[in-house]
């Protein structure tokens, strides 16, 4: 029976803790603790100002399938009211292309029409042979299962066996190749790789499709965004107003240890004891703090991630892009550590600053220094006729934690969850379903609806 007044512990305070905090509230949980070693809420959604403005230095948008992002907007009273994005694309020399438009690519209409039949089988295959594929987390794929909450406004319970679940643990590029729909890669690798979530030759379908189900890569294609005026950190920062108990920033926590039924946590040289703790921080590194068990030493060592690197830079007026720009051509392997999207936010004015997007990694590969990656950035930024001036900030994101095909298919996610509660612990954050916003929060909630 759920005990209300258990003390818990919650390790981070971006999407996945304080969203956690959230759907713990609404069940009668305010014995809760948020702990938080950087001096600001929103992990990988930050917003700094530039101007009077906020810009995007980690998440950008969201779309209306963001279904637990919007429960946060109605904890909170606040809505998406920030400019609508657009965006063109540019080839390697830096000349603007329009690559789905038949009229402006006779000699490619063939693969266009091609493409978008694929499309269409596509999304038919996902329904059906597919079925439960778009289920946040990743509990039961590598048996054939799908156990967990729909898609949908109501996120209605559903759970079945579909043995085809398990071609997801496949790379998506081998995929889209078993099932005859490899076009449709061309769709997908825009809000996939040039986000920071790997290349198609080495990420799991898996991730691909539970953070870009059919119905969100459409919202994508035809630009139905969501953005904040004042950022996506402003929607972790109202929930952190909102909330019970605010997360205390700047917790430096040196060890956990659980027994005697109890989980002891070293907080800035205190110790404090609690009932239960859910950790929302990498799991990869949580043996470095915790007294941790072979079994959750060796599953965690099995986790890799992106080094995805953000620029903000100030160009002349006269070498300020009109628009966003896509650049597809440097989102394939072969071309990794190059710039692959650079974001204009506001339409008004040059007086702000344009971010742009790489990945220095590829597995199997050697990976580019940060330094190294930035200069072949700013070279690519000049090519495309867009120039910096100055870099006014720059991050190097511990990006999208995931596991490869391999840890997979060997049903890597199933041992976590029987995991789940032991010692009082549980697990959440970004490598638990994926590392957009809404899939983190999305999966605390269902956390929080399934152990408390």
């Amino acid at each position: 029976m759920a005990n209300i007044n258990e003390k818990i512990c919650i390790i981070g305070a971006g999407p996945a803790g304080l969203s956690a905090a959230m759907y713990l509230e609404q069940k009668g949980y305010f014995n809760y603790t948020i702990l938080e070693k950087e001096d600001h809420v929103g992990g990988k959604c930050h917003s700094p100002h530039y101007n009077g403005r906020r810009y995007e230095m980690g998440a950008i948008m969201g779309v209306p399938s963001y279904y637990a992002v919007h429960d946060v907007e109605e904890f909170c009273g606040i809505t998406h009211d920030g400019p609508k994005l657009n965006r063109n694309y540019k080839n390697l020399k830096g000349k603007v292309i329009e690559p789905f438009e038949p009229k402006k690519n006779p000699l490619k209409i063939p693969r266009l029409l091609k493409m978008r039949k694929q499309l269409k089988v596509f999304g038919e295959l996902l329904e059906t042979k597919y079925k439960g594929y778009d289920v946040n987390g990743h509990r039961g794929v590598a048996e054939g299962r799908y156990d967990g909450y729909a898609v949908t406004p109501g996120r209605e319970k559903i759970s079945g066996e579909n043995p085809n679940l398990k071609d997801l643990a496949l790379p998506f590029k081998e995929f889209c190749e078993l099932n005859g729909v490899e076009l449709v890669q061309d769709i997908w690798i825009g809000p996939f790789t040039s986000f920071g979530y790997g290349y198609f030759d080495e990420i799991p379908a898996a991730y691909v499709l539970k953070y870009l189900d059919f119905q969100t890569t459409m919202n994508f294609v035809k630009v139905n965004l969501w953005t904040w005026k004042e950022g996506t950190q402003y929607i972790w920062e109202c929930l952190n107003e909102k909330l019970r108990n605010r997360a205390r920033l700047n917790s430096d926590i040196s060890s956990v240890e659980r027994h005697d039924g109890k989980v002891f946590v070293t907080v800035n040289d205190e110790v404090e004891v609690y009932d239960k703790i859910i950790v929302t921080a990498p799991l990869q590194f949580l043996p470095n703090y915790f007294d941790a068990t072979e079994e959750e030493k060796e599953l965690f060592s099995k986790i890799d991630y992106e080094r995805y690197d953000v620029l903000a830079v100030e160009t002349k007026p006269e070498n300020h892009p009109e628009i966003s720009y896509y650049i597809f051509d440097n989102m394939t392997p072969e071309r990794y550590g190059h710039l692959m999207v650079y974001y204009r936010r506001w339409k008004d004015s040059v007086d702000q600053v344009i971010t742009t997007y790489a990945l220095r990694n590829h597995r199997g590969k050697r990976t580019y220094k940060t330094s190294a990656c930035k200069k072949i950035v700013l070279k690519d930024l000049e090519a495309m006729g867009n120039a910096a001036s100055k870099v006014v900030n720059e991050k190097n994101w511990y990006y999208f934690p995931h596991v490869f095909t391999e840890d997979y298919a060997a049903g890597w996610y199933d041992k976590v969850e029987a995991m789940q509660g032991m010692n009082g612990t549980y697990y959440a954050g970004e490598i638990m379903s994926f590392g957009d916003m809404d899939e983190t929060a999305e999966y605390s909630r269902e956390l929080v609806d399934r152990f408390f």
